[in-house]
């Protein structure tokens, strides 16, 4: 059963579920805060203004808390209502300079700063060296922080909200226990293989040499791949700091990450609670021969009468 909670911040509280034709939830692994969109029948005697809270659950499982954001109303006396969640707060920009702070360390800082609740947040282990923002987006600093981490360890974090408290996990502790493909769940699928976004055969590195004063450059290229795809040059700037051991491995981790073709794949299927952006799941397709675990990129549930369905994208390597 689908509650639509809704608290005015002056001690009235609804279940709006009555009301309520159709919702969806959307959550995104990077960049993004979870958003909530639902159409209801107007009431006259019920106000929603923005700023109010709103929370969903399904089968009391808690999936969304957050904010109104934006209403609109139609002729056919119907309410359209559109809600982010905390993270929609880390639009804000500022400047901040960090030097030896985790990523962990500086979402709870920006956090605190800003008034934000946080929860379980992992020690992310890796201490960045140094990273100065300067009128830069709050959640872009965080992205650059988690990429960073992810650059130097391999290990990949999801940053949320999770029902009202920020959240930041490693995804390698988030495997759901679920398979999705022809035998279960699964109503449709898209496959696509691409170079367009993200994909580099040449990496180049530059350090700035105080001694000599000039840039010392680094590249690893595959020159099969650049024969097969043209030149996709990857450029950064590193730290002065790091030492030649330090760079090589750096290109190292950069070209296993970079020199390759990206896949999307994408999947229609009924709805289950569990499934999120930053879950691990398993997918079974015989016409793709996949049967493996995979990384949801984005995820969306709908609410409909009584259909309820997710569609998700998944990370394919």
């Amino acid at each position: 059963m689908l509650q639509v909670i809704h608290d005015n911040k002056q001690g009235v509280v609804h279940d709006l579920a009555e009301l309520v034709t159709e919702v969806t939830w959307k959550t995104s692994r990077i960049g993004k805060p979870g958003s909530l969109d639902f159409t209801m029948i107007q009431d006259p005697n019920l106000t929603i203004s923005n700023g109010d809270i709103i929370g969903v659950k399904w089968n009391d499982v808690p999936l969304f808390y957050g904010y109104v954001f934006t209403l609109g109303r139609s002729q056919e006396e119907k309410l359209s209502v559109k809600c982010y969640d905390q993270i929609r707060y880390l639009a804000a920009t500022d400047t901040y300079v960090f030097k030896n702070k985790t990523a962990a360390a500086i979402v709870k800082q920006i956090a605190d700063d800003f008034g934000l609740k946080w929860g379980h947040i992992v020690d992310t282990k890796y201490a960045i060296p140094t990273m100065s923002e300067d009128g830069s987006k709050l959640l872009d600093i965080i992205d650059k922080a988690l990429t960073l981490t992810t650059i130097n360890t391999g290990s990949i974090y999801v940053f949320y909200d999770d029902y009202g408290q920020l959240a930041l996990q490693n995804v390698k502790d988030r495997v759901l226990k679920l398979t999705i493909g022809d035998e279960s769940l699964m109503t449709d699928f898209s496959y696509d293989q691409s170079i367009d976004s993200d994909t580099y055969n040449r990496i180049k590195l530059v350090r700035n040499n105080e001694k000599t004063g000039k840039r010392d450059i680094y590249i690893a290229q595959d020159s099969a791949n650049v024969a097969k795809w043209g030149r996709l040059q990857y450029y950064e700037k590193v730290d002065e700091n790091k030492n030649e051991a330090q760079i090589n491995a750096l290109l190292d981790q950069l070209s296993r990450l970079k020199n390759r073709e990206t896949k999307s794949l994408k999947i229609d299927a009924l709805g289950d609670t569990s499934v999120r952006a930053g879950c691990y799941v398993r997918c079974e397709i015989a016409e793709l021969a996949i049967g493996d675990l995979f990384l949801i990129e984005e995820c969306t549930h709908k609410f409909s009468g009584e259909d309820y369905t997710i569609s998700i994208e998944l990370k394919v390597f």
